[in-house]
C-alpha cells in the first residue's frame, strides 16, 4: 500500500475491506459455538499475526517500533473493522491500545524495541496490574510496595480484576515506593515479567463464566532498575495517561462492535416480526431499539471527535470521562435492549446465539463498574470540567 493510500482514510478502508473479504476464510479459526475465554485469545492472536505479518497491523505505530507510522486512525479503522466482521473480541485489543503506547511514551529505548514488535504481532500478551482489593477507584491510595535493593525493586502485594494476567508474559504495574501517606506522589510504574519468581496469578470467575479476570499476588519479586516506566515516583503521570489511550482508540473499536451487534439485534427482530405476519415491530420493542441505538450512536459521535483530537496531536485528559458514561451506558441499553425485546432467549435459550447474548448481557453489568466507575466520571465531569467544586 502506498503512503498516499494510508493517508487516505477512506481508501484505507476500501483496501483493508478487499484483504479481508479475500482472507476471510484463513482468518477464522472455526470454533464451534459460542467461544470459550482460550478460543477467544487464541483467535485474537491469530488475527494478530495475519493483520502484523500483512501490513496491516502495523499502520498507525512509529516505525521504531516495527510499526510503518501514519495516523492513530488506522488503527482505529483497523480495528473497527475487526470487530464488525466478528473477527476477534474487541476486548482484547485494549491491552494492545492502552499498554504499548504508555510503553513507548515511558521506556527506555531498549525496552521499547525489544518489547513492542512482540505485542503488535500476538506473540505475547501483556496486562495492567492498578486495582488493588482496597482501592477500587481511589488509585491513589494503592499498597503494593516496591522496596529499593542492589540493581533494582522487590515487589510484595496483591493486585485484583487483572485483565488476562493468568495468559500474559508482561505486567505494567504500579506500585508504591514513597511513604505511607504520600497518595500519587509516591507511586511508581514498572515493566514486570510475569514469569517472574514470586508472582502467582488466581483466575477469578466472573458472573458470565468467564475467567478474564485475575487477583494477582507478588511475593518478593526482584525488577531491574531498567524496567522502570518513566522515573521514580511519576507512576501517578503513567497512570493518568493510559486512561486517555483507554478511551480513545480502545473505546473506538468497542463502539464500534457495539454498533455493529445493534444492526444485528434490530434485524433480527424484525425477522421475527416479519415471519409473524406483522406489518412491523411494536412501539414497545421499536422504542427499546431505539434507545438503543440512539445511546450506540451518541457515544460514536463523541468518540469520533476523542480520535480525530488524538490523531491531531491533541492532549487527551479529563474530558474523556464523556467517553466512559456514554460507552458505559449504551452497552447497557443495548444489552437491556435485547434482553427485553427478545423475551425468554438470554434467560432459557442455548442455541449459540443465545449464549452469546446471555454472556455480553451479564457482562454489561459491570460497564459502569470496571475501568473506573460511572459515579466516579461523573464526579470528574463536575470537578473538573464544569467547576462545581470538590463536593
Amino acid at each position: 500500500m502506498s503512503d498516499a493510500i494510508a493517508d487516505d482514510l477512506p481508501s484505507f478502508r476500501r483496501e483493508l475491506n478487499s484483504w479481508l473479504d479475500d482472507n476471510e476464510g484463513e482468518l477464522r479459526l472455526g470454533h464451534v459455538g459460542h467461544p470459550t475465554l482460550d478460543e477467544d485469545l487464541a483467535q485474537f492472536t491469530h488475527i494478530k499475526r495475519a493483520l502484523f505479518d500483512a501490513g496491516w497491523g502495523r499502520h498507525g505505530w512509529p516505525v521504531a517500533v516495527g510499526g510503518l507510522g501514519g495516523s492513530s486512525m488506522l488503527r482505529a479503522v483497523v480495528g473497527e473493522e475487526i470487530a464488525t466482521r466478528d473477527l476477534a473480541e474487541p476486548g482484547m485489543w485494549s491491552m494492545i491500545e492502552v499498554l504499548a503506547p504508555t510503553v513507548i511514551a515511558y521506556g527506555s529505548p531498549a525496552l521499547i524495541a525489544e518489547m513492542i514488535p512482540p505485542l503488535l504481532r500476538g506473540d505475547e500478551t501483556w496486562c495492567q496490574g492498578f486495582s488493588e482489593p482496597n482501592t477500587g477507584s481511589d488509585l491513589a491510595s494503592l499498597s503494593c510496595r516496591a522496596t529499593a535493593v542492589e540493581g533494582g525493586w522487590s515487589v510484595s502485594g496483591q493486585k485484583v480484576w487483572t485483565s488476562f494476567a493468568q495468559f500474559a508474559e508482561r505486567c505494567v504495574l504500579l506500585t508504591r515506593t514513597g511513604e505511607p501517606g504520600s497518595a500519587h506522589r509516591g507511586i511508581t510504574a514498572l515493566f514486570v515479567d510475569v514469569d517472574s519468581p514470586g508472582i502467582t496469578a488466581r483466575p477469578i470467575e466472573i458472573q458470565n463464566g468467564t475467567l478474564e479476570f485475575c487477583e494477582v499476588f507478588f511475593d518478593d519479586v526482584f525488577v531491574p532498575n531498567e524496567r522502570i516506566l518513566g522515573a521514580v515516583g511519576q507512576g501517578w503521570q503513567v497512570a493518568m495517561d493510559v486512561l486517555p489511550y483507554e478511551r480513545s482508540t480502545a473505546f473506538w473499536h468497542r463502539g464500534a462492535y457495539l454498533h455493529h451487534r445493534a444492526d444485528q439485534l434490530i434485524a433480527t427482530v424484525a425477522g421475527i416480526a416479519g415471519a409473524d405476519g406483522a406489518a412491523a415491530v411494536d412501539t414497545g420493542q421499536a422504542r427499546l431499539l431505539g434507545e438503543a441505538f440512539q445511546a450506540v450512536m451518541a457515544f460514536r459521535c463523541r468518540s469520533r471527535a476523542t480520535q480525530h483530537r488524538l490523531a491531531g496531536g491533541g492532549q487527551l485528559g479529563a474530558e474523556t470521562s464523556i467517553d466512559k458514561i456514554l460507552i458505559a451506558t449504551a452497552e447497557q441499553t443495548l444489552f437491556n435492549a435485547a434482553r427485553d425485546v427478545l423475551p425468554g432467549v438470554i434467560e432459557f435459550d442455548d442455541d449459540a446465539e443465545a449464549q452469546r447474548l446471555r454472556w455480553e448481557f451479564l457482562y454489561s453489568r459491570a460497564a459502569t463498574i470496571y475501568g473506573g466507575t460511572a459515579e466516579i466520571q461523573r464526579n470528574i465531569v463536575a470537578r473538573r470540567l464544569l467547576d462545581l467544586g470538590s463536593e
